[in-house]
C-alpha cells in the first residue's frame, strides 16, 4: 500500500479539546492533532513528523468550528436599527427588514454578505446557512451567486437556503418592486438552476443549496407547498423555513387551516429527516412528537427570539422526542451579535433559565429549585457543531475524530475573562465575549491565524459599512402595514 505522503497540520499541545460528540466521547484529552488531506487523521500524542506545519496551541481550546444552521446574511447592514428595536416579530418585519429590502443595490448586498460571514469566521464558524429572502421579480442582480463568491472567497462551508415568496398579505399593486411576490413557476425554475450549478451532495460538501419558502403559512399556497417538496425531493435537496416563532403562527395556524403549525406541515409533506425549522419556540406536546417521530430538525436562535421578545424553545423536551437540535444565529437585524460565540453563550443560559422560571415552592407542588441542569457546555458545543452538521446533512462535518472533515477552531485563553476557570473547556461557551482566534481551520485550510483573516482589513470594512448604512437610510421605503 502505498504511502500518504499529503501535507500534514499537526495542533500540538492544547489545553483541552471538546469534540461535539456525546456523552463521554464529548471530551478528548489530546493534546495534539494531526490533519492530512482535509481530515482529521489522528487524535493523541503526536510527535511531529517530517513536512509537518506545525500550530502551537499551548493555553488554547480546541472545537469542532461552529455549523450556524440559521441566518440572514442581507441583514448585516441593518443592526439596531431604532425603528424596530422594541417591536415584536410581525411589527418588526416590515419597520426594519421590509422597509429596507428595495434599498440594496449590488455592492451593498455583497458588503452586508461579506460583513456578516467574517463576523461569523471570527467566531470560529467555518459552516454557514444562509436562509436569504432577497428575492423579487426583475431584481438586477444574482444574490445567490454573491452570497456564494463571499463564502467560497473566505473558504467557508455554505448552504443556500433559497427563500422566496409567491403570496403576500397585500395588494401586489400596493407594493413595492422590492416586495412582490415571484410566480411559483420563477421560484421552482431558480431552484433547480443553483442545484444545478452549486449543490454538492457530498458528506463534506463546501456548497450546498436548500429551498426554503421564507415562511410555510404566509408565503405559499398548500397545494404549492407540497409542490415545493415534491421538487426538492426530486432534485435530492432539503426543506427550510420558519415555524412557530410567535403565538401568531398558532393563532393563523388555527383560522387558517384549523390545525398546529406543526400539524399543517405534516398535512404539505414537510415533516421529515430533510426538513428543518427556524425557532420552534411555541409548540404543544403533540407538535413536539410530530417532529420528533419524523426527524424533523431545529435551529435553535436564542438571541434573536429573547431580541424580538418571542420565548424560549424547549431544546431538553424536543430532543428527548428525537428532534435533531441545532444553533443559529437569525438575521443580525434582530441580533445585534450575530456570531456563534454569542449565540451558544446564551443558549446555555437560556435553557437554564427556561427550566429554572417553571420552579416552584414546595406547598404549590414543586419538586425542583432551579434550571442548572438544562444544558451542560457540552450539551451546547454538540447542538452548534455535530448537531448542526447532521441537521445540513453534512455527515463528514461537525465532530473532531479521526476521518471527519478538519474543520477546528482554537481559541486563546488569554483574555482576563478566562483567567482563574478551573475548567479551561468551558471558556469559549461560558465565559461570554468573543476569545481571540489562535486559528480557524476549514477543510485543512487555516483561513483565520492570530485573530486575523488573510486580506481582510476592518477598518477599512468598518468605514464601508458605516457610508453603506448611510445610504440605505437615504433610499429606505416605508412598507406596507402588516
Amino acid at each position: 500500500m502505498a504511502e500518504n505522503t499529503a501535507p500534514t497540520l499537526l495542533i500540538r499541545n492544547a489545553t483541552a479539546i471538546l469534540t461535539g460528540l456525546a456523552g463521554d466521547a464529548a471530551r478528548h484529552p489530546g493534546p495534539d492533532i494531526r490533519l492530512r488531506g482535509g481530515r482529521i487523521e489522528s487524535i493523541g500524542t503526536l510527535p511531529p513528523l517530517p513536512g509537518d506545519t506545525v500550530i502551537d496551541a499551548t493555553d488554547c481550546v480546541v472545537y469542532p468550528a461552529w455549523v450556524n444552521t440559521h441566518h440572514h446574511l442581507f441583514q448585516s447592514l441593518l443592526k439596531g436599527d431604532p425603528a424596530g428595536l422594541n417591536l415584536t416579530l410581525t411589527p418588526w418585519l416590515g419597520a426594519t427588514p421590509y422597509r429596507f429590502r428595495g434599498a440594496f443595490d449590488e455592492a451593498s448586498f455583497r458588503l452586508t454578505a461579506r460583513i456578516g460571514l467574517i463576523e461569523l469566521l471570527r467566531s470560529g464558524c467555518g459552516t454557514v446557512a444562509d436562509h436569504n429572502y432577497l428575492y423579487y421579480p426583475g431584481m438586477p442582480f444574482d444574490g445567490s451567486a454573491i452570497l456564494f463568491e463571499e463564502a467560497q472567497a473566505l473558504g467557508l462551508r455554505f448552504v443556500l437556503c433559497r427563500g422566496g415568496a409567491t403570496r403576500t398579505r397585500q395588494l401586489e399593486s400596493e407594493l413595492p418592486q422590492a416586495l412582490r411576490p415571484e410566480t411559483l413557476e420563477a421560484f421552482l425554475a431558480d431552484c433547480e438552476r443553483l442545484t444545478a450549478r452549486y449543490h454538492d451532495s457530498a458528506a463534506d460538501a463546501m456548497r450546498r443549496v436548500v429551498m426554503a419558502p421564507t415562511t410555510p403559512l404566509y408565503s405559499m399556497s398548500s397545494d404549492e407547498l407540497r409542490t415545493c417538496a415534491r421538487t426538492a425531493r426530486r432534485l435530492g435537496i432539503r426543506l427550510h423555513s420558519h415555524l412557530s416563532e410567535t403565538v401568531e403562527y398558532q393563532n393563523a395556524a388555527r383560522a387558517m387551516h384549523g390545525t398546529t403549525p406543526v400539524g399543517f406541515c405534516a398535512e404539505v409533506e414537510w415533516l421529515g429527516p430533510d426538513v428543518w425549522f427556524a425557532h420552534l419556540v411555541k409548540l404543544d406536546r403533540d407538535e413536539i412528537r410530530m417532529l420528533g417521530a419524523t426527524r424533523t430538525g431545529i435551529a435553535h436562535c436564542p438571541q434573536s427570539n429573547g431580541r424580538l421578545g418571542s420565548g424560549i424553545a424547549d431544546l431538553p423536551a424536543l430532543e428527548a422526542a428525537g428532534v435533531p437540535v441545532s444553533l443559529g444565529v437569525d438575521g443580525a437585524a434582530s441580533n445585534e451579535a450575530a456570531d456563534m460565540i454569542s449565540e451558544a453563550h446564551a443558549a446555555w443560559l437560556l435553557q437554564r433559565a427556561r427550566r429554572g422560571h417553571a420552579a416552584r415552592p414546595v406547598f404549590e407542588g414543586g419538586r425542583f429549585e432551579g434550571g442548572a441542569d438544562a444544558a451542560s457546555v457540552e450539551d451546547v458545543v454538540r447542538w452548534g457543531t455535530a448537531g448542526g452538521a447532521a441537521v445540513l446533512g453534512l455527515d463528514a462535518v461537525g465532530a473532531l475524530r479521526p476521518g471527519m472533515a478538519a474543520d477546528l477552531a482554537i481559541y486563546r485563553l488569554d483574555d482576563p475573562r478566562c483567567f482563574g476557570l478551573h475548567d479551561p473547556a468551558i471558556a469559549p461557551v461560558a465565559s461570554g465575549g468573543r476569545p481571540a482566534l489562535r486559528a480557524l481551520i476549514v477543510a485543512g485550510r487555516v483561513v483565520a491565524e492570530h485573530d486575523a483573516i488573510p486580506g481582510v482589513d476592518l477598518a477599512e470594512l468598518g468605514a464601508q459599512a458605516r457610508e453603506a448604512v448611510r445610504r440605505l437610510k437615504e433610499h429606505a421605503c416605508e412598507a406596507p402595514a402588516t
